[in-house]
């Protein structure tokens, strides 16, 4: 197979035509060219380039081959970009890019995918502290990098805007061009990043200049890293802006390949830069986080704006609506359990607080306040019981006719197995309740045991493939039958999974509260503690202890399928995020089912 064909462009600074007039002459005379990645300033530095570039993003004009940039900063950046965010086609977790138009995609934040065989890790933006929601990197794209550099394999690619402090470093170059300093458009962050990565080829933009540094040695690698810096789009000194690239996926190469080195090999330019101790940064980065994340979600100001202003309007939102508030004595406003218990009550929020409803008749809770005699059970309109109307057509009820009986592979007392119907990959189990539950918080505590028996066991099974088990479960108020996922994972991607959930869910606009357990039992309880019946949930429990949990607000859009997503951007199968693309048939859903209950047999808790 022939390796594919790259093309590299420095700040294009939102000159786009030129761009493509130069990239279609390349194209011509030495393609054709797979795909085009963009460092440094991508949108305009001025305003009235502008029209250039959206003429694009409106799709006015075509963007000649795919093309994916990192800058994502300049005139238009903010509107273009949230516009990408909210369209519905980018929700999910994606780190091959957020489609912009055909053929236009932007590598938002940090993240690391395979293009063509090649593996290609980015740090999208620039380090800057001033809450710029576009164009900067955070700490978490960081440390998702770190642990990127940590799996096996070699990065082919790294991305970044900025050039790393020391690549310069007279020391250990002798071709450095006049003009370039090492202090002025320089990053210690990227160059500690690099230093760990350790890719074969770092490019970066935004110093105007071109500059191919002599290959440099790794320490601890066998393998040698080019450094590239490209030039800006139109630059008046007429330096190189775009380069071409023909590398062979490392993963294809033979190790004597990997470990060849050029005469004009130098030393690490790292090994002089001044590295920062990290540890201790860390475990302050860490509490500071955890305390934070304990709060996102309860932003009590907010919801009181939500219904009306005044004084009479100083009560927790949370604690009335959940009974609990993690803010506690620190809240702003009074847990009033008065208030707490007329909610159960199905009284009117709105009534409770303002003493009043705008919403008349067409509400469907209670305008008057409830003597104890009233029915303290709050039930949301249109809500019954939900056993005494289970649903014929449920999958995952044993009873009905419709359930896929053919996948079940154990049957305990209170839940059962069954591989997934479009399973992310092989040996993707449901953890399933008997009873018609919404979700596994809702069973009683003593089913627990059975359920932690399970999930014991399918480690253990996972565990004998060399593969760690992610667990997560999507419950939504509107939910029907619970299901518990169970997806193995290969222990050497293990240790990167919090950190690509982390990273998810700052690309979805959330932070997750994080707790780490000694073991699952104590992991399940606080989430009991932590489940409120009234709002939608995702939560992950994680190989090393971590739980990860995300209360999802009321009109919160929230993709159904994000554990999915995640584990399928991880394992770099993305066309399997969606189950309806990995259907098979039921004679080969019964093979695979009789395969797994064979080799699972000895784990099986129900036996």
């Amino acid at each position: 197979m022939a390796s594919p064909r790259i093309l590299l462009c420095g700040d294009v600074l939102g000159r786009l035509n030129q761009l493509f007039k130069r990239v279609n002459s390349v194209n011509k005379s030495a393609g054709p060219f797979d795909a085009l990645f963009c460092v440094g300033q991508f949108f305009p530095d001025e305003p009235d380039r502008l029209d250039e570039l959206m003429d694009y993003v409106e799709r006015r004009a075509q963007v000649p081959l795919p093309t994916y940039f990192i800058g994502d900063y300049g005139v238009g950046a903010p509107k273009v970009l949230s516009a990408v965010s909210r369209n519905s086609a980018n929700q999910g977790f994606k780190m091959d890019g957020f489609k912009v138009c055909d053929n236009l995609f932007w590598l938002k934040g940090s993240g690391k995918f395979t293009f063509h065989g090649l593996s290609v890790a980015y740090l999208s933006g620039r380090q800057l502290s001033n809450g710029q929601q576009f164009g900067t990197y955070s700490q978490i794209d960081i440390d998702t990098l770190r642990a990127f550099a940590e799996e096996p394999g070699i990065v082919d690619f790294f991305l970044s805007n900025e050039w790393p402090s020391g690549i310069t470093n007279r020391a250990t170059v002798s071709d450095i061009p006049a003009g370039i300093s090492d202090s002025s458009g320089s990053d210690s962050t990227v160059s500690q990043l690099v230093a760990e990565i350790k890719p074969r080829y770092h490019i970066a933009g935004t110093k105007g200049a071109y500059y191919a540094r002599e290959p440099y040695l790794n320490v601890d690698a066998v393998h040698v890293t080019r450094f590239l810096g490209l030039a800006s789009v139109g630059n008046k000194e007429k330096q190189k802006f775009l380069h071409a690239l023909s590398p062979t996926p490392s993963s294809a190469m033979a190790a004597a390949e990997i470990s060849a080195k050029p005469p004009n090999t130098t030393l690490s330019p790292y090994t002089l830069v001044d590295q920062v101790d990290r540890r201790k940064e860390t475990t302050k980065r860490a509490s500071d986080i955890e305390l934070d994340s304990q709060y996102w979600r309860y932003d009590v100001s907010n919801k009181r704006q939500k219904h009306g202003n005044g004084d009479t309007n100083k009560v927790c939102f949370k604690f009335i609506s959940s009974g609990t508030c993690p803010r506690g004595e620190k809240c702003n406003f009074p847990h009033d359990a008065d208030a707490r218990e007329q909610f159960l009550r199905g009284v009117c929020l709105d009534f409770i607080i303002k003493g009043k409803c705008e919403k008349g008749p067409a509400c469907n809770f209670k305008h008057s306040l409830q003597d104890d005699g009233e029915n303290h059970s709050r039930k949301r309109p249109g809500s019954s019981n939900t056993n005494a109307n289970r649903s014929k057509e449920c999958w995952f009820c044993l009873s009905s006719p419709n359930v896929e009986s053919h996948l079940v592979t154990s049957i305990g007392e209170n839940f059962y197995c069954a591989l997934a119907k479009g399973p992310l990959v092989q040996d993707h189990v449901l953890i399933i309740p008997v009873e018609h539950m919404p979700n596994t918080l809702s069973l009683p505590a003593d089913s627990e045991t059975e359920l932690g028996k399970f999930q014991n066991s399918l480690k253990l099974y996972y565990k004998n493939q060399g593969k760690e088990a992610v667990f997560f479960e999507w419950i939504s108020i509107r939910g029907t039958h619970a299901n518990l996922q169970a997806v193995p994972v290969p222990s050497s991607k293990a240790a990167v999974l919090k950190d690509i959930f982390t990273l998810a869910a700052e690309k979805l606009g959330f932070e997750f509260v994080t707790k780490k357990f000694s073991n699952n039992s104590e992991g399940r309880k606080w989430l009991r503690t932590q489940f409120d019946k009234n709002f939608s949930c995702f939560y992950v429990e994680l190989p090393e202890g971590s739980i990860l949990l995300h209360l999802i607000e009321e009109n919160e859009k929230f993709p159904a399928q994000f554990g999915r997503e995640v584990v399928a951007g991880l394992l770099n199968v993305a066309d399997r995020a969606d189950w309806r693309n990995c259907t098979i048939g039921k004679d080969e859903e019964t093979k695979l089912a009789e395969n797994f209950k064979k080799r699972f047999q000895v784990f099986d808790p129900s036996q």
